[in-house]
């Protein structure tokens, strides 16, 4: 059988990295993207050689990347995108960033990097998706849905899109052989979470925080062909904290 290939953005850390190793043990490559070197301090297999460095929210260096991953591609194509790349910058002491507190700045470089570069990685990579009969997830947050104690707006805003971008690929790419699906985590246990957040606990029924691999397995079957007749689909992830 021929082996799929993912491309990962965002794999460092957090969900993306978990995502790394649940691809890999189901038998797939993986190649993944960031704005930072390959850190042999996460050790993945071919992490050294198949890892892509590339800034998503600047044409030109996308450009560069999407160049870069269509020549080591093979005539399969590529089975999968996982868009999971995303920033959320706090203000000072790691405030939250409202309306009244959010620059140009912080806008265009979240939305850039959460929005643009999900669009364009679809559209650049479009063919190679086509050839494998491929599928599209987006990693979405609960954020998108309603007001967040630590997320900001802009970050609320890039999610909030994200999902709608979800539906406008599901719908124009479906009939190209294509799907595209979301998930939306609530609040998971990373090294990157805003103090506080282990009390929300008490406002989700399941009474914890998630763990990255329970998001990369849903992530995993939306690739999948368990998954083939799923598309346009938002999953929450999330304990339940929805209700």
């Amino acid at each position: 059988m021929t082996q799929k290939t993912l491309l990962l953005t965002g794999a460092s850390r957090g969900i993306g990295h978990a995502t790394v190793k649940v691809f890999q043990a189901a038998g797939w490559r993986v190649l993944t993207v960031s704005r930072t070197a390959f850190d042999a301090r996460c050790p993945w297999h071919a992490g050294s050689t198949d890892h892509f460095v590339g800034d998503l929210a600047d044409a030109s260096a996308r450009a560069d990347l999407v160049a870069r991953v269509r020549d080591c591609l093979g005539a399969e194509g590529l089975h999968a995108i996982v868009n999971n790349a995303g920033i959320s910058p706090k203000g000072e002491g790691g405030a939250r960033l409202g309306v009244a507190d959010s620059s140009d700045e912080v806008w265009s470089q979240v939305l850039g990097v959460n929005l643009l570069g999900p669009a364009a990685l679809m559209r650049d990579l479009l063919p190679e998706l086509e050839r494998a009969k491929g599928s599209v997830v987006n990693v979405g947050s609960i954020v998108g849905k309603r007001v967040h104690p630590f997320a900001g707006v802009a970050y609320a805003c890039s999610k909030a899109a994200l999902e709608a971008l979800t539906r406008e690929a599901a719908g124009e790419l479906g009939p190209r052989g294509v799907r595209v699906n979301m998930v939306t985590p609530g609040e998971i246990e990373t090294e990157i979470l805003s103090p506080g957040t282990e009390k929300m606990t008490d406002v989700i029924p399941l009474r914890r925080l998630g763990k990255p691999d329970e998001v990369a397995r849903v992530v995993l079957f939306l690739c999948s062909e368990q998954a083939s007749y799923v598309n346009g689909a938002s999953v929450d992830v999330n304990g339940g904290q929805h209700v």
